[in-house]
């Protein structure tokens, strides 16, 4: 009897690790017709499956509910979450898991000549169009959109940002693009053409935009509490993440671009994670 005790109690040990999972298509889609078909929904079960020291939890949050809990949460993880350095204060990053192509700028067909003048080689200065006091820029409230960008927003004047919070926050911001009260909105070119869809806005009515300076693709990242318990998970994360099938993972998110841009991300992604794997 002690011995199935000690058994069950040993059982229930294990340390439960909180999955913080955020509707981003297309890496995790919580609802519609692709639910759990994104690229990170496909990896959380091979973090699962190489993490079975741990019992894990999903958890389904906004943006700020995440943060919240990576703050105060002595054990918990985002499975893609960009770096930033006031992010990294707080809270512990994996080696990269996946790259993602960079943020830019979205525009109905005919509003493109409103970023005419701040176009350099088919790339718009961002400075340049948030220092225009005429341009308001739709964005998503405390979404980091890589440290470049991030940067450039900090410096913005605080009327040059429409920021909107909550769970819909970028579908609302393209229906105001819509119906004209917004004009530019910031995001990811494969996220916004899936809320496009949704919203029954046709791909073709919008012109995508990339920033000058940003480098055409990002890394994202699992990251942990900062705590002795994340920080273990990390260290294990990070073995799991060297001997992952980066190539099927890199396969599922050229899926979401657009044809003339697959070659392109599938070289230049297998080019990145080769050469991770050599440090």
């Amino acid at each position: 009897m002690l011995f199935l005790l000690a058994v069950s109690t040993a059982a229930q040990a294990k340390p439960t690790l909180i999955w913080l999972l955020r509707d981003l298509p297309p890496l995790t889609i919580l609802e519609g017709p692709k639910k759990d078909q994104g690229v990170i929904d496909q990896l959380m079960p091979l973090l699962i499956a190489g993490l079975p020291q741990y019992e894990h939890t999903l958890m389904r949050v906004n943006r700020a509910r995440g943060l919240q809990m990576l703050h105060e949460n002595p054990f918990a993880c985002d499975p893609a979450l960009l770096w930033n350095k006031d992010r990294a204060q707080w809270v512990v990053y994996s080696i990269p898991a996946i790259r993602v192509v960079s943020n830019g700028l979205v525009v109905r067909q005919q509003d493109r000549s409103l970023l005419e003048p701040y176009l350099v080689g088919g790339e718009v200065d961002l400075s340049a169009l948030l220092a225009a006091t005429d341009r308001k820029v739709g964005v998503v409230a405390e979404r980091s959109y890589g440290e470049f960008i991030d940067n450039i927003l900090h410096q913005a004047h605080s009327g040059a940002l429409t920021p909107h919070y909550g769970n819909e926050a970028l579908s609302n911001l393209l229906s105001m693009q819509r119906l004209g009260r917004l004009q530019v909105v910031l995001g990811y070119w494969p996220e916004i053409r899936y809320q496009a869809k949704q919203a029954k806005i046709a791909e073709d009515d919008l012109a995508f935009y990339p920033i000058q300076g940003t480098g055409k693709y990002l890394s994202g990242y699992v990251a942990c509490s900062d705590t002795t318990q994340g920080r273990q998970a990390i260290s294990e994360i990070n073995q799991l993440l060297r001997t992952l099938p980066h190539a099927h993972l890199n396969q599922l998110y050229a899926a979401w671009l657009d044809p003339e841009r697959q070659a392109d991300y599938l070289e230049q992604a297998r080019v990145f994670f080769e050469q991770q794997a050599t440090h």
